[in-house]
């Protein structure tokens, strides 16, 4: 028999990405002792920048960081539709969760960095350059040893190490390998344009453009076209290969495209997803984020489902040992709560996709589809 929980927990958090600093100052400040360990030498996040909707806004607050992220963001309401040339079509006010504001646009780097410093002011330990390389689970905790030598015991593991989840692989297998969906997005940051107040996304056929303001002083311009699995851009022609793609815009688009001379600018990712169908836990150890649930980014929620994943496991853990219940029993209710809401999204994330490039859509997709984006905007403010 499992022993009554203790008044806290030890917590070792594989990921040092959004989710699972999250989810370390989260614990922190709760009182738990949290370890996170990130194989990276540092976390600088990669990528340009990154959409923050007001549910996670919502969970930033939660996290105390809330205002620092307006602070090193560009705060906006709507969202506008355009045809190629960057003439608006619709404008879509984007709706609050409770007093936070609609959405904030913010670089990735300063988001790590704000994050990382509220896990540490929180208390938690931040491990990088290692990863996990034994670990043993035998009820009552988990043994682990890292690659650094270190070792220690844990009342809970938490795997946000992201779509390709080393921990992942370790608990399951190549069963749940990260599904590549056909496209391919390009992003590259460039200097804001006095216009652009909020989103902008100029549509043409079978191609989605948009510009993201970060900051007051930048932008980024993302581009989703159909590309095959093994294609990578050239290392010294990835700008004019993106220009290529960008042909059909016009206005906006274009000038910011004009502002992009170096290749080394420019961000090339696949889109996969990841859909975890057994228990997203195994005894103490659990899948979260991206590691679990990865999905495509047209619904502007990857970072919001894993960080609203942090905060509902906090929640979990804080109910279970109230209650006298175990570890185990925490992530059974916190997958219960998290599985539906996540694979909503995934799934109208993707049918958005496709009927955005125009690919076929299943019956399936048609009836998810219905809700369309500004209705999932507004379900998506409803708590969690």
């Amino acid at each position: 028999m499992e022993s009554s929980p203790a008044s806290s927990l030890r917590v070792l958090v594989h990921g040092g990405g959004i989710g699972g600093l999250t989810l370390a100052t989260l614990l922190a400040r709760r009182g738990h002792t949290v370890e996170v360990v990130e194989v990276r030498d540092e976390l600088d996040a990669l990528g340009v920048g990154i959409i923050q909707p007001s549910n996670a806004l919502h969970v930033m607050r939660e996290a105390g960081v809330l205002d620092a992220c307006l602070a090193a963001g560009y705060e906006w309401e709507i969202l506008t539709i355009a045809d190629p040339a960057g003439n608006p079509r619709a404008r879509i006010p984007q709706p609050r969760m409770d007093d936070v504001p609609s959405a904030n646009g913010i670089p990735r780097p300063a988001l790590a960095a704000l994050l990382a410093d509220a896990a540490r002011a929180a208390g938690a330990t931040i491990r990088l350059g290692a990863t996990i390389a034994t670990l043993a689970d035998d009820g009552e905790g988990v043994d682990v040893t890292l690659t650094d030598g270190s070792a220690g015991r844990w009342d809970l593991v938490v795997g946000f190490d992201g779509i390709g989840s080393p921990l992942r692989t370790r608990l399951y297998g190549d069963r749940y390998a990260p599904e590549y969906t056909g496209f391919a997005n390009w992003r590259v940051t460039v200097p804001r344009l006095p216009q652009v107040e909020g989103v902008v996304m100029c549509m043409a056929e079978q191609a989605k453009a948009l510009l993201t303001p970060i900051t007051d002083e930048l932008m980024y311009l993302g581009a989703v076209f159909a590309e095959e699995e093994t294609y990578r851009p050239g290392p010294d022609t990835a700008h004019e290969e993106l220009a290529k793609r960008l042909a059909a815009f016009s206005g906006p688009i274009a000038e910011a495209l004009a502002s992009v001379t170096d290749p080394a600018a420019v961000v090339y990712t696949r889109i996969s997803q990841v859909t975890v169908e057994e228990p997203w836990h195994v005894g103490r150890v659990v899948l979260a984020g991206d590691a679990a649930h990865a999905s495509t980014p047209h619904l502007a929620q990857g970072a919001a489902m894993a960080v609203e994943d942090a905060v509902v496991l906090a929640d979990a853990l804080r109910d279970a040992l109230r209650d006298g219940e175990s570890v185990p029993a925490a992530l059974a209710a916190w997958e219960a709560r998290r599985r539906p809401r996540a694979m909503w999204v995934q799934a109208l994330s993707r049918a958005v996709l496709k009927q955005e490039m125009g690919a076929p859509t299943t019956a399936e997709e048609d009836e998810l589809l219905k809700v369309g984006v500004p209705g999932a905007a507004h379900v998506l403010v409803k708590p969690y």
